[in-house]
């Protein structure tokens, strides 16, 4: 009790400290809890917003239950969450945090999108993240990891880093006691461990605004721009949060390395908008996501709260294309799914069901047989609990779909028929982002 008056204490006394090129300011550790009206300034609990009528029993915000829709052909999201009630976790929390977004009665709305190689180096997510923030506003690339194997590949941020680095991942059994981040990465630094992060010449990508480090339980120094910081995390996820100055170029943190202190990325944001965070990693079906730990994810909820979380898998379980059975998949997918539902009950969440996948088969590229399977254990996850729903195989064209991309006069995926190219990527974020956008509009009516 005593730590929390004290850290309301500091919220309220908002002091600034300049150092180099950046300035030091504690954020806000109430922001968001509360939203300001921006004509009387009069602060409102935004779980009020969410009005129930218990007289009837439903939600007063809810719409009618979904008409009948066949979603191995319907484009559009389908929204499981209105047939489920007040505790659904389709897309009206999150539409309704852009509303107030909008409206002005709200400073931030985040989304976790969780994928594969699909989504590596930013793909799909860019372009999602620069059309969301052009209409909602927002400035910054979000969550950057430590380091990346696809670090010269990404093209909303600069990012470097030494090679002294050690990467503990889903892959290579991290010891005891190393708890693995979000993006399920942790990275421990050596002596003289350091990373680089430099803006881009690209609207909304152009300068740093507010910047968080976020790392793991322990106690050492970080150098940042040559300034000494201390950091002190008594939790398995921790932020050291400050404000850079326009003119910052380039930020670097150096760490001494002689106390351990895990690292899981750096995150980049503005004061107002929305915000898209990328959690790609190669080769993995969905189901690593069960290795975090419940104290990481109920943290995460705490330090970083997310409004959308996206689920978006499928490549690396199609490895046998004419296999239809997904028992080894759906099981421990739907503790996946089912444990994020109870750690963030609040959320909105939207699987996004697999892309066409072609192989070959008499001589020419085909879509193979498990996509249509797995697109129905994808839809399952989401009707059975109350999710919302987009088939990424229909919107980009059905049967057939991927060997057009390939094959067109204009390329938008690569020959191993499997994987979107930038041209690809950056429509499949378009066909998303209509999608959300008719979400929002139809609730708007």
């Amino acid at each position: 009790m005593g730590a929390i008056v004290g850290l309301a204490a500091v919220s309220f006394l908002k002091p600034v400290v300049s150092a180099g090129n950046y300035t030091l300011r504690p954020l806000d550790i109430f922001a968001d809890l509360r939203t300001t009206d921006p004509v009387t300034e009069t602060v409102t609990d935004t779980a009020l917003l969410a009005v129930t009528d218990t007289a009837q029993g439903t939600d007063s915000l809810h719409r009618a239950p979904l008409p009948p829709r066949d979603y191995l052909t319907y484009p559009g999201i389908l929204d499981y969450g209105y047939t489920t009630g007040p505790s659904g976790a389709g897309m009206h929390h999150f539409v309704e945090a852009l509303r107030q977004l909008r409206t002005g009665s709200r400073k931030k709305v985040r989304i976790a999108y969780f994928g594969d190689s699909m989504i590596e180096g930013d793909l799909i997510t860019q372009d999602l993240r620069d059309s969301l923030q052009a209409y909602f506003g927002g400035e910054g690339v979000g969550f950057v990891p430590a380091t990346s194997v696809v670090s010269g590949f990404r093209t909303t941020i600069t990012h470097s880093f030494s090679p002294n680095w050690t990467d503990y991942h889903f892959k290579n059994s991290p010891p005891a006691g190393v708890e693995l981040g979000i993006s399920g990465h942790t990275f421990m630094p050596a002596p003289e461990s350091w990373v680089r992060f430099q803006p881009v010449k690209r609207q909304r990508l152009d300068e740093f605004g507010e910047v968080s480090l976020l790392y793991g339980k322990g106690a050492g120094q970080v150098k940042i721009n040559d300034q000494p910081a201390e950091l002190h995390g008594n939790g398995n996820l921790n932020a050291y949060s400050f404000l850079t100055d326009s003119a910052t170029r380039s930020l670097t943190f150096k760490f001494a390395g002689e106390q351990k202190v895990p690292l899981y990325g750096v995150c980049f944001e503005s004061g107002n908008g929305i915000f898209l965070d990328n959690f790609s990693f190669r080769g993995i079906s969905g189901i690593e996501l069960g290795k975090l730990s419940s104290d990481m994810w109920k943290q995460v909820q705490t330090v970083r709260p997310y409004d959308l979380i996206v689920l978006h898998y499928g490549a690396n379980v199609l490895f046998m294309p004419e296999n239809t059975r997904f028992d080894w998949y759906e099981r421990p997918m739907e503790k996946v799914v089912d444990s994020l539902r109870r750690f963030f009950p609040q959320s909105s969440f939207l699987i996004v069901g697999t892309a066409d996948k072609s192989y070959r088969k008499n001589g020419k590229y085909v879509t193979a047989p498990g996509v249509k399977a797995l697109l129905k254990v994808q839809h399952q996850f989401a009707e059975e609990n109350g999710m919302a729903y987009w088939n990424l195989y229909t919107a980009m064209g059905g049967d057939g779909a991927m060997a057009r991309w390939v094959e067109g006069e204009q390329a938008l995926a690569n020959k191993d028929y499997t994987h979107f190219n930038f041209r690809g990527a950056s429509k499949v974020g378009a066909l998303l982002y209509k999608a959300i956008m008719d979400e929002f509009r139809q609730e708007a009516m």
